[in-house]
């Protein structure tokens, strides 16, 4: 073979490697559907938009939904905007959006999408060598791009469940910053140092008024100062104390408390020994809280709110 010929079959080869390319490249994912526009059909077959919608027209029977349908104005706007934001895309779509928008386009009229099935049916009413070449390369770029999706459907699953991670993340992100901005934010950890009783007592009072069904306390040492703290909670809000011995004072002041509030009483009984540890539980929200609470601020203490299903320490008692 001469290098003339050689030539003239690479650039050949070359050109349909090209349009296979821009095929794919116009294949788009619309309504969990791989389909292809009229207008980016219509230049690859080499004739007028209209010329090709209206051949469709005279043969409509031809082209049912799962073969053929219109796009409404928000997939438009949204080609619109994945097509302007690529700068090397083919005019043709970025021609799609002529309606009044914010960038001061217009949609002179709503495309076609064609299905894999909807081309294929082309091809028996544009009879040329040119539509008939076409849709054979049509054909082969959307068997590739199938094969390509069904060998990366691992990947797209991964990246869909980030995808959904990153929402989940920005979601309580913005929850956070939204609580931070109206002063609700409660924390989940920290340190009270010595001396630092106001504070101490300020936090856990918040804890206490936060609660909307339930507040149990497991502390080894409680006294009176505690159903005083209790009292703070909420009119339906249930309370119970559990605690290692119940000294003749606590029982007295837990009687002369629930004495004045028959309504919401404060349950006290002691707890197995099991416990080492003190928590507070908060309706849902656990809470390991390093100092009896009666001593808040007296020495250096830390608390964390722990990750964990309550029933893992109410089951204990």
């Amino acid at each position: 073979m001469t290098n003339e010929k050689k030539n003239i079959q690479n650039a050949t080869s070359g050109t349909a490697i090209g349009l296979q390319s821009s095929i794919e490249s116009r294949i788009l994912n619309l309504r969990d559907k791989q389909v292809m526009l009229d207008r980016d059909l219509a230049e690859l077959y080499g004739v007028e938009t209209r010329v090709l919608n209206q051949a469709v027209k005279r043969n409509i029977n031809r082209f049912p939904e799962d073969f053929m349908f219109q796009l409404t104005r928000e997939e438009c706007l949204n080609i619109y905007t994945l097509t302007d934001s690529q700068n090397n895309v083919q005019s043709s779509r970025s021609q799609i959006v002529t309606m009044k928008t914010e960038r001061g386009k217009n949609i002179k009229y709503l495309p076609y999408a064609f299905t894999e099935q909807g081309v294929a049916m082309l091809s028996g009413i544009l009879r040329s060598n040119t539509a008939i070449e076409i849709n054979i390369r049509i054909m082969r770029a959307f068997v590739a791009m199938r094969r390509f999706l069904l060998a990366n459907v691992q990947v797209f699953q991964r990246i869909e469940t980030l995808e959904m991670r990153q929402i989940a993340t920005d979601n309580k992100l913005n929850q956070v910053l939204s609580k931070l901005d109206d002063g609700t934010a409660t924390k989940i950890e920290g340190i009270f140092y010595e001396g630092e009783v106001f504070s101490a007592r300020a936090f856990i009072e918040d804890l206490i008024k936060s609660a909307q069904r339930e507040i149990i306390l497991i502390d080894a040492y409680v006294d009176a100062t505690i159903l005083n703290l209790l009292t703070l909670r909420a009119p339906d809000v249930a309370a119970s104390v559990y605690t290692g011995q119940i000294k003749p004072a606590l029982q007295k002041a837990h009687t002369l408390h629930n004495q004045q509030y028959p309504v919401v009483p404060i349950r006290l009984q002691t707890y197995s020994s099991n416990f080492h540890d003190r928590f507070l539980i908060i309706d849902d929200a656990v809470y390991h809280v390093g100092a009896s609470l009666k001593d808040l601020g007296k020495r250096l203490f830390a608390f964390t709110r722990m990750e964990i299903d309550k029933s893992i320490i109410t089951a204990q008692i």
